[in-house]
């Protein structure tokens, strides 16, 4: 399978990474060959029908900061669609940066994609926040996958799992923590006692939480996710203004504290059902499955035949995204054959 990389940031880089440490997992296993016949970041890009070296596209980004200083196939100033009408591939892998005004340039690089009739991954909230019908109406008239697990909760498989293990059954309504960042600070502020502005600071220390914080503790990142699960597993049509979206900045140490006394603690939850579309602080059990620390996620699908199923795994990383997008691209793999 030939992909092209866009963006070369954490998760493209993660998914070279991958790509190049399962390459004979990948083969004995499914017969699969992920050949990356072009990548690019801001500066360019690098161009090889043969396909690229992934060590070597890492190593060149770590040492001069641009693919297009990649040996003999480096191009400086080449756009991501330039690339695209460019390269005979089979499927884009869309991991650029994620941006809620207006999704570019993320959504032309996946249209020019499915118009062309190649299948797309990502890892890319907005354009699925700001435009998800449009895409996947795409995608089913030109005939090809629009895959997107790595979009909500890193390595947490909820939405393959809504839609191929849970295929029978009708889910009702999703409720989870998506927000890695705020329920770390959440979490510590529970254990620590320690204000809002003081465990925010820690978490931008030690690289949990963005210099600018606001998409995160503001509700606005976890407002995109729970908008792509009420498109993806309960067909609700929505966009990113019709969630109401209430962020943490606004808890205090007492409130946790009275939480605490009384057996709960505070957790940002989102919830998507055909009632609700809401982001907001709300209390939950100490000891149910939403009490998860750290940067965990959690989410709970509600069906008619199963009942309750919750998942929990690592919300953010390189790797465990980067798991997420190979999964995307085996299954797409496996759909062909």
């Amino acid at each position: 399978m030939k992909i092209v990389i866009l963006g070369f940031g954490a998760v493209g880089r993660g998914v070279a990474r991958v790509i190049s440490l399962k390459k004979e997992y990948l083969q004995e296993k499914y017969g699969l060959q992920l050949d990356i016949v072009a990548a690019a970041d801001r500066s360019g890009g690098a161009i090889f029908a043969e396909g690229l070296n992934p060590e070597l596209l890492l190593k060149t980004k770590e040492e001069t900061g641009k693919l297009s200083e990649y040996p003999d196939y480096g191009t400086k100033g080449i756009s991501g669609v330039e690339i695209l009408q460019k390269v005979e591939y089979d499927c884009l892998v869309e991991v650029t940066p994620t941006d809620i005004e207006d999704a570019e340039p993320a959504l032309s690089h996946m249209m020019q994609a499915l118009e062309d009739q190649k299948d797309v991954v990502t890892s890319n909230k907005g354009p699925l926040a700001l435009s998800f019908s449009v895409l996947d109406d795409t995608a089913r008239k030109n005939g090809v996958q629009f895959k997107y697990e790595a979009s909500v909760g890193g390595a947490m498989p909820i939405i393959n799992l809504a839609h191929d293990t849970l295929a029978g059954s009708n889910i009702e309504s999703v409720y989870g923590i998506l927000n890695g960042t705020t329920n770390y600070i959440l979490s510590r502020m529970a254990k620590e006692g320690s204000s809002y502005e003081q465990t925010l600071n820690e978490a931008q220390e030690l690289g949990i939480a963005e210099t600018n914080p606001t998409q995160d503790v503001d509700g606005w990142d976890a407002a995109c996710k729970i908008v792509i699960l009420a498109n993806s597993i309960l067909n609700l049509k929505a966009t990113l203004k019709d969630v109401k979206v209430e962020g943490i900045s606004n808890i205090t140490p007492e409130s946790i504290a009275l939480a605490k006394k009384e057996g709960y603690l505070i957790k940002l939850i989102s919830e998507a059902s055909p009632e609700s579309l809401e982001v907001s602080p709300r209390l939950v059990k100490e000891g149910s499955p939403f009490s998860v620390e750290g940067t965990l996620n959690v989410a709970t699908l509600k069906t008619d035949l199963a009942e309750d199923v919750t998942v929990v795994g690592k919300g953010a990383g390189s790797i465990e995204t980067a798991s997420a997008i190979l999964s995307d691209l085996v299954n797409i793999w496996k759909a062909s054959k």
